[in-house]
Parts: structure tokens; sequence; C-alpha cells
């Protein structure tokens, strides 16, 4: 008898049908790309919290640290805290603080689990789309192990990105089973999802956008367009009606945009840099997507801060970089037709990064390794289908590469996590995080800020040329300014003190507000100048009242442990301001008990008690 070939051959050799076969080899897949991406990113569950965003999303967030009470879930719900709403992400935060306290390794790992979950979702999406499994793998194991996620990953703050992307790629695949065999119930699924994903972060507005590029590609359901895929059989439309019903979805893109402005404005978000000129936005934005494209291919200096350059572009690197924009752009779009991915790969990336890109500026920094989490999977689509398609079409080459190929794919990712590893071992500390910062980006103040508080806690006489360098590379830094003003308050220095505290006085956070005042209450009143430091007092009660309580209580702990008669003093004065009489009084008697020649606590006491 011959030898037997074909499907059922190869059944009767193996014991298996094609499609077990086939579903074996996605279980393995799986399992190599999360066994991968959790053994990267295992070193992150025992790193700490670090002092930059974390503070306000868990260590110093009474409503996070109640854990997932009815409070927490109405305080979750209604807050505009860091200029989103994105009660999700609270939540989440909320639940972890209910599971493991504020120990930061379980944070830690609830962030490493869902950046994990991530990467499988994409690699199932782009294999049920495409059909096409070691594409689907290399573009799954690019987005697991690129250094660009390492900051989304390592950062407690950035729970909200993970947690977004997880329910875009979710309301995704909801999509296309809507697409297979259109309904509301699937319909409303997507909507579901995608308003999970806002719930966590607005990023995500673009989905409606991006639904309308997979209609193109891999799902082919634009009627006249494009042949239905037989990987992906589902019914065509003609375009007009494939937009219009996105139309609910996009509602809920205006909605969310709209309240992502009033939490901004709300939170005073805008003002980090000043005001910005249309043009210094736009030049950056477009100087921004060229830098997000090249760190891609080189992932080399990459901070948890790059600065934004406002003023500092050349022309080259403007034009430059529009050059390649618009050259990219025309490419894909002659090439639609034969390649058809490489358009959805790019103006994914062009689109998704639409929010964060610049035109509207929040914070200080020109970009930012987190925003690059989603859009770069645009990216490496593109470069995966277009090296696959490159190979196939020249015959030669294919037969002299096909053994290549995977020892070629496996450098490539063993490069990337090798740069990944490394930068992880930078998030070990705050310190060394920060000193990075500063070592591979110029003109950092906010990496200056950082650095100069976190040694300010460690009581190191080092930290004020930190704030000084930043208050000398952006003079309109309320922080460094602040920093410095309290420095020279507590060397006596009440005039230089209260020089900076009047440019601190430009900014519009009511608690930096209440805290200049208060001092600048303290100092008018050590000054003999008693009407401006009534004044002061009240507005710092004004502006915020708990940032007053906050301040007596760590200065009332830090005379406590260390008994000195001015500490003694300036308590009294911070207590008198606000209205604490009976305690201000206490006060000034325990600074005479310390030194009872100390002629300003027995004047500030006179002066009491004669009100």
């Amino acid at each position: 008898m011959g030898k037997r070939t074909g499907p059922r051959a190869a059944t009767q050799r193996t014991g298996k049908q094609p499609g077990q076969r086939s579903s074996a080899r996605i279980y393995l897949w799986c399992l190599l790309l999360g066994t991968a991406t959790l053994a990267l990113y295992s070193p992150v569950v025992a790193h700490p919290f670090i002092n930059y965003d974390d503070r306000d999303y868990v260590t110093e967030n009474h409503h996070v640290q109640a854990g997932l009470s009815a409070e927490t879930v109405a305080w979750a719900l209604t807050s505009t805290d860091q200029a989103n709403w994105h009660p999700l992400t609270w939540l989440s935060h909320a639940l972890d603080c209910e599971l493991y306290g504020l120990n930061p390794h379980g944070h830690h790992l609830t962030s490493v689990l869902i950046h994990t979950a991530n990467v499988l979702l994409l690699f199932l999406l782009l294999h049920w789309a495409t059909g096409a499994t070691g594409a689907s793998a290399m573009v799954a194991a690019l987005f697991a192990l690129h250094p660009f996620n390492v900051e989304s990953v390592a950062w407690v703050a950035e729970r909200k990105n993970l947690l977004s992307t997880f329910f875009f790629l979710l309301a995704l695949g909801a999509y296309g089973r809507y697409a297979r065999q259109p309904n509301p119930r699937r319909y409303a699924a997507v909507a579901g999802f995608f308003l999970l994903g806002l719930a966590a972060k607005p990023m995500v507005i673009t989905l409606p956008f991006v639904l309308l590029l997979l209609d193109y590609w891999p799902l082919a359901r634009i009627q006249g367009w494009a042949t239905p895929s037989p990987a992906f059989p589902g019914a065509q439309a003609p375009w007009p009606r494939l937009l219009s019903e996105k139309v609910p979805l996009l509602a809920l893109s205006a909605a969310s945009a709209a309240v992502t402005v009033f939490a901004q404005h709300s939170s005073n978000a805008f003002e980090s840099l000043g005001e910005i000129s249309i043009r210094l936005r736009l030049e950056n934005a477009i100087y921004s997507y060229a830098k997000y494209v090249a760190k891609i291919f080189w992932p080399w200096n990459m901070a948890l801060v790059y600065p934004h350059p406002l003023n500092q572009l050349t022309f080259f690197q403007v034009g430059l970089s529009a050059i390649f924009l618009v050259a990219m752009s025309v490419w894909v779009w002659r090439g639609r037709q034969r390649h058809p991915y490489a358009i959805t790969g790019w103006l994914w990336f062009l689109g998704t990064l639409v929010p964060v890109i610049g035109l509207v500026q929040v914070g200080p920094q020109g970009m930012a390794d987190r925003y690059a989490y989603i859009p770069t999977i645009g990216i490496f689509v593109l470069l995966v289908w277009g090296f696959n398609d490159w190979v196939s079409s020249m015959p030669g080459i294919s037969n002299r590469l096909s053994s290549k190929l995977k020892p070629i794919a496996f450098a490539i990712l063993a490069f990337l996590a090798v740069l990944s590893f490394r930068q992880i071992g930078y998030w070990r500390s705050s310190d060394e995080l920060w000193t990075h910062t500063l070592q591979v980006t110029e003109d950092n103040f906010i990496a200056n800020d950082m650095l100069g508080s976190l040694l300010l806690q460690e009581r190191r006489p080092d930290a004020l040329q930190y704030f000084e360098a930043a208050a000398q590379i952006a003079p309109w830094d309320p922080a460094s300014h602040r920093a410095v003003g309290a420095a020279l308050q507590d060397r006596g220095d009440l005039q230089g003190a209260i020089r900076e505290y009047q440019i601190v006085l430009h900014a519009r956070d009511p608690k930096l507000l209440a805290y200049t005042y208060a001092n600048l209450g303290v100092i008018y009143r050590q000054l003999g100048n008693d009407a401006a430091a009534r004044q002061n007092s009240d507005l710092a009660l004004h502006s915020d009242p708990g940032t007053v309580r906050q301040m007596i209580q760590q200065l009332s702990a830090l005379v406590q442990a260390r008994p000195a008669a001015p500490g003694y003093l300036r308590l009294g004065l911070l207590l008198e301001g606000a209205d604490q009489t009976q305690d201000a009084k206490s006060a000034f008697e325990r600074a005479l008990q310390l030194d009872p020649g100390f002629a300003p606590a027995r004047q500030a006491l006179q002066d009491l008690l004669a009100q």
C-alpha cells in the first residue's frame, strides 16, 4: 500500500483531529506568552511604591485605603481627583487595599497579572480575526516584552492604563462576535465593555474609530472595499451603515470627553506649564509622533517624565518629523489594496495617540511611555504582517530565510526583554528612578522636584540643591519655589521665604495655596504684621482647611519628636492662625518651658492673651 497523506493520514498517525492540533497550538502559545511575561515582570512584585502619584492613588488616599466600602464606592463614582473620572480605577486600588493593605507587593502583582491578561487577549483576538497564529503571537510577544510598557506595569498609579486596555480589548472581542452575527445583545456587550474602559481611563475614547479601522482590516466588513475574509466570515455592509452603527459609541466618547474636560478644569490640570500656544503644542505633537516611532525601534534612555520642549524644538526637528509622518501616511494609503493591514496599523497608532499627544496639554510632560501602551500595537501589526508579506513576495529570499525566521524573532524578543529587564531595575526605588531620569533627560524640573522631595523626607541637606535647580529650569514651577521658600523659612530668612511663596501663589491648586498662605501667616506674625498674618491665615482656611489641619498634625509630631522652643513657637503661630487659640497658648507655654528666655515665644503669648 502507498503511504497515506493528507488530513486523514495525519489523524491516523497522531490520533488527533486537525482542529485539536490547532487548539493545542493555541494553548501552547498562550502558555509561552504568559510565562515569558510573568518571568520578565516578576521582579516588579518586590518593588515599593514610588513618590510620584502612588501617594495620591494609594498610600495617602484614605478613600482607597478604606477598601470596598459603600462610602468608597460613592466617592469613586463622583470623584474627579487626579484630573480624571475613573471610578473603576479607584475601585481596583480599593480592592487591592482590601486584599493586601498597604503592602506594595500585592498591588504590583495585580498590575503584572492584568498586563499578562492583556498580552493573552491581544494574541487570541488577532488569531481569531486573521487566522495567522505565528504573526499574532509575534505581535503579542512584542507587546509583552517591549520596554515602552515597563512604565505602565511597574508603576502602581498606572493601573488605569492596564485596566482600560483590558476592557478595550474585551470590547474588540465583543465587536468581533457582533460583526459575525449582528444583534442588539451583542452590540450592548460592546458598549458595556467600552463604558468600563472609559471608567478606567478616558484614553480609550478612540474605540469607535478603531472599530472602523478593523471593519477595513482584518474583518473586511466594508462592502465593495474588500472581499470577505476567509479567516473571519461575516456579513458585509455599506460604509455609511457601518459608520451609523458606531453613533451610540461615539455618544459615549463625547460624554467621556465632556466629563474629562470638566475633571481636568476642576483639578487645575491645565496649569502645569502655564499657557502654551497652539503653535508650540502642534510642534510638540508632530515631533512626539516621530519620537514614539523612533523609540519603538530603539527603546533607549526611557524615562518616567520627558519634559515638554516648549520653544526649544528646532525647525529641522519639526520639519523632519512632519515629512516622515506625511511620507508614511502616503505610503500606507497608496498600498491600502495590497497591504490593508498597513493602513489599519498606522492609523491605529496615529488615532489612539490623539487624546494624549498634547494638542490639549495636561500636565508637564511632552510625551510619556505609558501613552504608547495601546498605540504601539498598531505599529507592531504593521511591522509583523509587513515583514511576512515581504518574505512571501520574494521566493528566493523566503527559501533562504525560512529556517532563520524563528532565531531572528527570538533574538529580537530577547533583546527587548533584556532592555525591559534593565528598565524594570530602575523602579526598585524612587531614588534610582529619579536619578536615572535626570541622567537620560535634560532640564527636567519634575525629576529635580521629586528627587528633592525624596531627599527632604530623608532630612538630607542636599535636597535644596535639586529644588533650586528646578526653580532655575522652570521659574513658574510652584513645587520648587514652595520647597525653596520652606527651606529659607527654616533658616530664618523670612523675606527670602516671602519672595518664593509669592511665586507659589500663582498656582491654582487649593492644597498648595493653603500650605503657602498658612506659612505666610506664620511669617507675617513673626514680622509683626498682624493684619497680613490674619489675612493669609484666613485665606489658608478658605483654600483647604484639611491641608492646614495636616500641617498642624505634621508639625506637632515633629516638635514632639524633637522638642525645641522655635519649633513650638512656629506650631503656636500656625495654631493661632487656624483659630485654635487654646492649643496655641499651650504651644507658646511649652516653648517657654524649654527656653524661659525665648523672647519671641513670650511676646507671642502676651499678644495672644491680650486678644
